[in-house]
């Protein structure tokens, strides 16, 4: 019986190692979500982001964007939910 333990134990070590490889890959970030609103007091046509994000940071807002709203470019803010 000496030799069939001998051939099983590092199976059965090899078999452990991978089970417990495989769990630690697994781990999962949570993605931050996003939150967007039209801003409501950009003026005109969105051009440029930096003068979206300077007029969402007024409003509270980290972030801002430009976006085709329709056939129209509109600026809206985001931020993490």
């Amino acid at each position: 019986m000496a030799p069939f333990s001998r051939r099983i134990t590092p199976l059965l070590f090899l078999l452990l190692l991978i089970l417990v490889a495989s769990e630690m890959g697994t781990t999962r970030v949570a993605e931050a979500r996003h939150c967007v609103s039209q801003s409501h007091r950009f003026v005109g046509a969105c051009m440029r982001k930096s003068n979206c994000e300077h007029v969402c940071m007024t409003e509270g807002f980290p972030w801002g964007e430009c976006r085709f709203h329709g056939i129209e470019r509109k600026c809206f803010c985001k931020k993490r939910c």
